[in-house]
């Protein structure tokens, strides 16, 4: 059976019963639509939806589509254009001929005025009088949906639009509302005018004939693709959108091919230096020499680590009695010189002699002075001398100077056993370096190798879905070729792209004749696709003399010159 899906750029699919494990209804679109979640049994998964109008299914409880069929039954005009009075009763077929400017087109022009306000083709539409003045224009059609009567109205009286339904008046709102629950603007136009679709474009044109066109599934195209590929991609697709794994692997890509580019030129630059390190003195014979030139240095330092210390030492006993001795001159000078100050007896405000009192006052603060210079310096004197005793007992031993050359050779030659073997940790350094960029480029190739692959999958992926999807498409024609994807030269990748062609000519190139009969076919796959079945009004019909007749009610206008207008109809 054939089901729509909704769920993804309004694709449509369709699904074996064989295939389905298990069908829930997950929520109501709108008052139109139904949506299923339908499992199959390779646990993927698809959301559907059905039109209001299509019937139970028994076994599954699914719903399958039923064909809606609308007739027309009679058409009235008032002062429609060149048509003052006139009533139209339509049949299976309907011939309507007559000279040029004998209103024709018109009538069909009438309906679709009446549906939308606008001509045949979608376009702003005057219906008032041609040749002569009236206050108002009427049009009224009664039709048939499936066996159920609809009657619609539309006039324009002194400016005003009127609507009706069913002879009722209804505002503008209500009565669009019931054209559009009965059916699609843009499909309805496109089956009863037949150039109507090939005025649109080419966007919509594909975008319709996609939305009734069934479009091959996930698990169709894998099995068309190579098992790598359709292995690597069914199991991506369960996490994550073809559109997004393209995103997520384009970027990926760009990333890891300035990666892999900067990775590949360090693991270079790392080998070239591994190639230019030079031959090494090998570690055990460095470890074996730098402990016999340890061993000697030790050996030494203790032989003269008593001459280092008493020299140490007396050279501290010289600098620190030479301070002493500048402490102890600075305290006897300030000693001298306080002694040596006469005490003033006199005030030094008024210049009266002082009492005895405060004269003593002055004696003795002056002797307390000198007292405390004293008790400063005495300690320096008594540690001064103590020093001295002990420098006396010491003896200054002269350094051997050639073994302190020796000495001095045997720190160079560490300094030059400690290089080499900070070679040595250099080298084992670049080596684990070069190591840890080599696996870095390998990680990073792989997973660049990983997006191309995936990327080219997906590429395969999208010409052969393209590929399946044409066929599906150009198999619903006999006379028309469908293209509906152009290759773009630089990337190889497909770009949509919607082309119809009859006898390898483009339509616009076609004939009447051939457009009428292009339109005709195309109408018809409309109108079998989308379950739709509506009147078919052709224009210039006296361009095709040998058609085949599409489904529905046939309406013909035919000039036939010297004719006044004369509708014919039958069954």
């Amino acid at each position: 059976m054939s089901i729509k899906r909704i769920y993804d750029d309004s694709d449509s699919y369709e699904v074996g019963e064989d295939d389905i494990s298990n069908i829930e209804l997950t929520a109501h679109g709108n008052k139109k639509m139904t949506i299923y979640k339908v499992t199959y049994t390779d646990n993927s998964i698809l959301f559907v939806g059905f039109l209001e109008h299509e019937v139970e299914h028994r076994n599954h409880g699914i719903k399958e589509r039923e064909v809606l069929q609308i007739k027309f039954k009679e058409l009235t005009l008032q002062n429609f254009k060149s048509h003052q009075d006139l009533k139209v009763e339509f049949g299976d077929t309907t011939q309507i001929t007559g000279d040029n400017a004998r209103g024709k087109s018109s009538i069909g022009e009438s309906i679709i005025w009446l549906l939308y306000g606008t001509d045949m083709l979608g376009s702003k539409l005057d219906p008032s009088p041609d040749t002569y003045e009236a206050d108002s224009t009427k049009v009224e059609l009664l039709f048939e949906v499936d066996g159920k009567q609809t009657f619609l109205g539309r006039e324009i009286a002194k400016g005003r639009n009127k609507f009706y339904v069913n002879e009722v008046p209804s505002k503008a709102t209500e009565f669009n509302q019931v054209i559009e629950q009965l059916f699609d603007k843009e499909l309805f136009l496109s089956l009863f005018n037949p150039s109507y679709f090939f005025t649109l474009h080419w966007e919509k044109q594909r975008g319709m004939i996609l939305q009734y066109a069934t479009a091959p599934a996930n698990k169709e195209v894998f099995k068309e693709l190579p098992k790598p590929q359709s292995d690597k991609l069914s199991e991506l697709v369960k996490k994550q959108s073809l559109d997004d794994l393209v995103k997520i692997h384009r970027d990926n890509k760009n990333k890891k091919e300035k990666e892999h580019i900067a990775a590949q030129s360090r693991t270079k630059t790392l080998k070239e230096q591994l190639d230019q390190f030079g031959s090494l003195v090998p570690v055990s014979s460095l470890n074996t020499e730098k402990a016999q030139i340890e061993k000697s240095i030790k050996e030494y330092e203790d032989s003269i680590k008593d001459s280092v210390e008493t020299n140490q030492r007396i050279n501290f006993l010289n600098n620190k009695i030479d301070s002493l001795t500048v402490q102890i001159d600075q305290g006897r000078d300030n000693h001298t010189q306080l002694k040596a100050r006469e005490i003033n007896v006199n005030c030094h405000a008024c210049g009266q002699e002082l009492k005895e009192d405060s004269k003593q006052t002055l004696v003795d603060n002056k002797e307390s002075e000198l007292s405390k210079i004293a008790e400063q310096v005495n300690p320096l004197i008594k540690e001064r001398k103590s020093l001295r005793e002990e420098l006396s007992s010491l003896e200054y031993i002269e350094m051997d100077e050639k073994q302190q050359e020796k000495k001095n050779q045997w720190n160079d030659k560490l300094f030059n056993i400690e290089h080499e073997m900070n070679r040595h940790k250099q080298l084992e350094k670049l080596n684990k370096d070069a190591k840890e960029s080599a696996e870095n480029e390998k990680t990073v190739k792989e997973s660049l190798n990983d997006s191309i692959f995936i990327l080219d999958a997906i590429k395969a992926f999208n010409a052969k879905e393209a590929e399946l999807q044409a066929e599906k498409v150009q198999g619903l024609f006999e006379n028309l070729a469908i293209r509906l994807f152009d290759t773009v030269k630089t990337t190889g990748e497909l770009k949509p792209t919607f082309v119809i062609q009859m006898d390898g000519k483009d339509y616009i190139k076609l004939s009447t004749a051939e457009k009428i009969k292009a339109g005709l076919e195309l109408r018809d796959v409309l109108s079998e696709q989308s379950d739709l079945i509506t009147p078919c009004f052709v224009d210039n019909a006296e361009s095709i003399t040998k058609f085949k007749e599409p489904n529905g009610q046939l309406i013909m206008a035919k000039v036939e010159a010297g004719k006044e207008l004369e509708v014919v109809t039958g069954e």
